[in-house]
Formats: structure tokens, C-alpha cells, sequence
């Protein structure tokens, strides 16, 4: 059976890959518009679902497993923290991040079968811990390049800048994909541990 990743995401990729055998990619083309008055898991849930969804039905009708997932950070206040547009943006976030807690979520959904799939959706939240960067840190990183396509600007896994003080909950979550999760849903499906060959 096909494993497809819905993502172009180059850090969904390298997380599926410790999980699973091998994949195929194609990257969703859907409206990522959140809803008036739409609860940020939702949306998250419900991303997952649509780019899940946009995947299955541009298939041949071949029998299919689809990963999906979406991530959002919500910072301290509940707000939600999107991708920077400009290196102003990314400082914004940078210096409101700094030295406080946000939250990651995670929505992912299993999409088993084309013709008449079956969608299973949940989702992971880890809370972090942003470290006391200074604002040179936060500058240089920010002339890397690296935050301008990561929700809330910044990547756990980047070993130069190093952001994050402390997690409690998955790292692989923050990272964009949370493995154990992810692991147990494919149980549920009778499609774990095959995929793993």
C-alpha cells in the first residue's frame, strides 16, 4: 500500500523518515484562511483534515494511507503566532517569545483509503520554554534566514541559535510531526509496524 506524506515540509520528511520505511511525497494545495471565531486546535485539526482530504482526492484511486499534519504556536497570552513576513516580524515574535512559555500544537490526520476514506485526527502539545536569547542572538538569527518558514519564527533544532530552554511534552512535536502519537494512530490502523520494512 502507498504511504503518503502530505507535506512538503523538509522537517516532516526526516521526522517520518525515523519512523517508517519509505514515502512518497506531494505537497496539499489548499486554503489556509483561518475561520471567524475558529478555536486554534480546531483549526489545526481541521487543516490536517483538508490537506489530508486534497491529497486523497488528486489520487488515482490506488489504496492509499496519507499523513497530514499542521502546527500552530500559541504563545502565552493565547494568541496565535503564524509565519513571520519580514525580519521586523520575526523580531516581534523573537523578543515576545524570549524568556517566556508558548505552546505547540500539532494536528495530524490519517487518511486510510481514496475512494471512501477513512480520516482519523488528533493532536499533540508541547509547552516550551523559550531561553533568555540576547538581542545580538536574536539578530544574527534572524539574518540566517532560518525563521522566515516556521511558525512563530524560530526552529527547536537549530543548533546555532539554540531558543529553547525547556519542553515539557514531545520534541518531535515542536518540530512539526509527533512521532509517538503518529506511531499509536498507524497501530490503530493495523498499518504499524508493516510500514516500518
Amino acid at each position: 500500500m502507498r504511504l503518503i506524506l502530505a507535506s512538503s515540509s523538509p522537517r516532516r520528511q526526516e521526522l517520518l523518515r525515523q519512523l517508517v520505511g519509505g514515502f512518497e511525497v506531494i505537497k496539499p494545495e489548499i486554503d489556509e484562511t483561518r475561520q471567524p471565531d475558529e478555536a486554534l486546535v480546531d483549526y489545526a485539526e481541521r487543516l490536517s483534515r483538508e490537506k489530508a482530504a486534497a491529497v486523497a482526492k488528486a489520487l488515482d484511486g490506488a489504496p492509499a494511507i496519507i499523513i497530514a499534519a499542521d502546527t500552530i504556536v500559541i504563545d502565552h497570552e493565547g494568541a496565535l503566532l503564524g509565519k513571520p513576513a519580514d525580519a521586523a516580524d520575526a523580531r516581534r515574535m523573537l523578543s515576545h517569545l524570549r524568556n517566556r512559555a508558548h505552546h505547540v500544537v500539532t494536528a495530524f490526520t490519517i487518511c486510510q483509503g481514496v475512494e471512501r476514506p477513512r480520516l482519523i485526527t488528533r493532536h499533540a502539545r508541547t509547552m516550551v520554554r523559550m531561553r533568555d536569547y540576547s538581542d545580538r542572538e536574536m539578530e544574527a538569527y534572524i539574518a540566517s534566514g532560518d525563521p522566515f518558514d516556521k511558525a512563530g519564527g524560530y526552529a527547536i533544532q537549530n543548533e546555532a541559535f539554540q531558543p529553547v530552554a525547556s519542553i515539557e511534552g514531545g520534541y518531535s512535536n515542536v518540530v512539526g510531526l509527533p512521532l509517538d502519537e503518529l506511531r499509536e494512530v498507524l497501530r490503530e490502523c493495523g498499518a504499524w509496524p508493516s510500514l516500518r520494512a
